[in-house]
């Protein structure tokens, strides 16, 4: 098996290190991440100016651009083979419920799947950072699942792992996204000049954080599975929207 690996914590990220040591039991695997960390950047793509791609001395490349860029330079041009499939992590910090909007980690995971290749995302959720071996173990686990039945279509998962010992971890649960509360206030302080400057708030606590959600599963020690979707059509107003354009 052939896997291409991204992230959006950059490069030097432990977990994404974690992350190769773990596929390369697996098959083949190639790293194209970010030089540097491009957390909340979503599904963005550069296109005012050109890419550069370098290889450090652990062999991995990195890119001067998103975790979009990387995956979708990866796939059309820099990789003289496809993945069979691509996983993005593993990322420092949680991607549940809204959060997934925003993540640089999906993003990438989505540009995979929208090129037509199976794609993970993979999230230790936590700030210690203490358990990337747990995570690592769940990624072992599911591609063997992967291995022994293989996707009949190109398929996205969001991996949520709680950030616990593996002797807590209370296996996996296939979940739904949950949903937070709105984001705390901006922050405001002063640079040294005396300009005013905002910091983005922290996020929200959860709202749907009920049984079923990627939330109730990592706060119960649950590791959390949830296939994601792209398609952004509002069915339920189609046949409204249509009445606007009738006499």
């Amino acid at each position: 098996m052939k896997f291409l690996i991204s992230n959006d914590d950059g490069y030097f990220a432990p977990g994404i290190a974690a992350l190769a040591s773990t596929l390369a039991r697996h098959g083949e695997v190639v790293v194209v991440a970010p030089e540097r960390d491009r957390s909340g950047a979503s599904n963005s793509l550069t296109l005012d100016r050109p890419l550069s791609v370098r290889k450090a001395d652990n062999g991995f490349f990195y890119v001067n651009g998103t975790p979009t860029d990387c995956v979708h330079l990866a796939v059309t041009g820099l990789l003289d083979f496809r993945p069979d499939i691509i996983f993005s992590g593993i990322n420092h910090g949680a991607n549940m419920g809204d959060d997934t909007i925003y993540s640089g980690t999906v993003a990438a995971a989505t540009e995979g799947y929208l090129l037509g290749i199976p794609s993970v995302a993979v999230s230790l959720c936590g700030r210690s950072g203490n358990n990337f071996s747990t995570a690592a173990h769940v990624v072992d686990e599911l591609v063997e699942r992967i291995c022994n039945r293989p996707f009949s279509r190109p398929t996205l998962l969001n991996v949520n792992i709680p950030d616990i010992p593996l002797d807590a971890l209370q296996g996996s649960l296939v979940t739904r996204l949950g949903r937070r509360h709105h984001a705390e206030p901006v922050v405001q302080s002063l640079t040294p000049r005396g300009d005013k400057v905002y910091w983005v708030g922290t996020v929200g606590s959860a709202q749907d954080a009920g049984e079923g959600t990627d939330f109730y599963a990592v706060a119960n020690h649950h590791a959390s599975i949830t296939p994601l979707m792209i398609d952004l059509t509002a069915y339920d107003q189609l046949d409204g929207i249509k009445s606007w354009l009738q006499p």
